[in-house]
């Protein structure tokens, strides 16, 4: 059994091979491997269906995807950075982990568009695609000792939010998205193990499966009636056709739904070593580097794929796609553009005293 097995001297294991490929998350805590590898899963299907969205249950699915996907991404973020500070080689670590591969991939996604339009369009200023959450995810990083330092953080974050979808913000920076998707990056800030641990509770657990249904009924019921760029919070309330009181309203929805499904499916997630714990080391390879591939496969879509039995092939394809872009001879060829080696780049640390 894989993960089960005991080695002898000599002896060769029939999962040697597997954990070649996916590599067990050793000395981490696997809930949360597994929940990043899960949720990867949806941004994957969610950006291969995103132009398939004719078909009733495509744009019913993207619709429920996007509610939450990238909220829980930002919320383990939030929670994963309650350490961060400027000292001990953590700025370096934001440079090298977020800043440099910002720029890579800035780049990357240029290519395709000026080999397939003749267009270079390079602006470090306004993230393209996928490569928001980078832009979005250093400067959150960056303001997280100012969190940590006020009385009702989370209300603050709050009304900046509703505050950013009363203006059309500049696009560089990515400002629409970063103060209105703020709020998950705080509450994951405020989080402490204890709460985890109470979403692992068995009840809890039952109501999470429940929520996460209900979800997916209100959403296939009311897809058609919700103008998209809500869930993508990108634009102004102006820019969506609302006035600025009932944009807040809806705004203040978006984020109670979004939360609600994010600590669902947080209960819903397995708290023991799975196969794919280890692969949820890597989500962030899976991420940079699918949407080449969801822009090159999109341009070979006919009418075959805009059917239901066309839209289970491409979502089983995204689920594939996760698996084999979070394995370890993925990590080995693009190493060097998502977790780029920027030692060379600094200076040495002094150690104090």
């Amino acid at each position: 059994m894989l993960g089960g097995d005991r080695y002898r001297p000599g002896a060769v294991s029939v999962a040697t091979p597997l954990r070649a490929v996916f590599p067990p998350a050793a000395d981490r805590d696997p809930f949360f491997d597994n929940a990043k590898f899960l949720a990867i899963i949806l941004v994957v299907c969610g950006h291969l269906i995103e132009n398939l969205r004719d078909v009733p249950i495509a744009h019913a699915a993207y619709f429920y995807v996007y509610l939450f996907h990238m909220p829980l991404f930002i919320v383990l973020s939030g929670y994963l950075s309650r350490n961060f500070t400027f000292g001990s080689g953590k700025a370096r670590k934001l440079i090298s982990t977020l800043a440099v591969p910002y720029v890579i991939f800035e780049l990357i996604y240029s290519l395709p568009r000026l080999i397939l339009y003749g267009k270079l369009d390079i602006s470090l200023l306004d993230p393209y695609f996928l490569t928001w959450f980078l832009m979005s995810l250093f400067l959150w990083r960056l303001s997280t000792p100012v969190w940590q330092q006020l009385r009702w953080p989370l209300a603050v974050a709050v009304g900046l939010s509703l505050l950013s979808g009363m203006s059309r913000l500049p696009d560089e920076l990515s400002m629409n998205r970063t103060l209105g998707l703020l709020p998950f990056y705080v509450l994951g800030l405020m989080l402490r193990p204890e709460h985890f641990e109470w979403l692992k509770q068995r009840w809890v657990r039952i109501a999470g499966a429940v929520v996460l249904v209900i979800g997916a009924v209100a959403a296939f019921a009311l897809h058609t009636h919700v103008k998209t760029e809500w869930i993508r919070w990108r634009n102004a309330n102006d820019a969506i056709g609302v006035d600025d009181l009932t944009g807040s309203l809806i705004r203040l929805g978006m984020l109670a739904a979004g939360a609600l499904l994010v600590a669902a499916f947080l209960a819903v997630t397995p708290s023991r070593r799975t196969w794919y714990s280890g692969l949820g080391m890597s989500t962030m390879y899976a991420y940079l580097l699918h949407g080449l591939v969801a822009k090159t496969v999109e341009r070979f879509y006919g009418d075959w794929a805009a059917t239901l039995p066309g839209v289970l092939i491409v979502t089983l394809f995204g689920v594939g796609l996760a698996v084999v872009l979070c394995t370890e001879p993925v990590r080995r060829v693009a190493h060097w553009a998502v977790e780029p080696k920027m030692s060379w780049a600094f200076t040495r640390l002094r150690r104090p005293g």
